[in-house]
């Protein structure tokens, strides 16, 4: 399933698209909101691998506007229940990911992202 704290890992890799490949667009999408147990140690542990920028601007994408726009140096229990929120509660069901370089579309489908190639795609 798609979620941010998967989107935040994912890059284009088709033949010869080696720069401006991160982070992954979303396009037409549909999402669904599903609570899940809270962990902060979990958050707090996860939260130096994240590449900050795109974290936010995947989010505002999708309509959460939750979080800030620089990464705040104190954490506390508001801001990782809404970090939470944002890696782990929403959802992408259907829609794209789109490159920002060479515009090749992953799609989603049931939640599932196609991040296959075809073979003349593959460097």
């Amino acid at each position: 399933m798609v979620r941010l704290i998967t989107h935040n890992l994912l890059a284009c890799h088709a033949k010869g698209c080696t720069t401006n490949n991160f982070p992954l667009q979303f396009q037409d999408v549909s999402i669904e909101l599903r609570e899940t147990e809270f962990n902060a140690d979990f958050i707090r542990g996860f939260l130096p691998r994240l590449e900050w920028a795109a974290l936010v601007s995947a989010a505002r994408q999708l309509g959460d506007t939750s979080l800030p726009a620089e990464q705040p140096e104190m954490v506390d229990d508001e801001f990782l229940q809404k970090l939470h929120h944002v890696l782990l509660e929403i959802h992408v069901e259907e829609g794209a990911m789109v490159c920002p370089n060479c515009k090749h579309v992953f799609p989603i489908s049931n939640g599932i992202p196609n991040m296959l190639l075809a073979e003349h795609e593959i460097g």
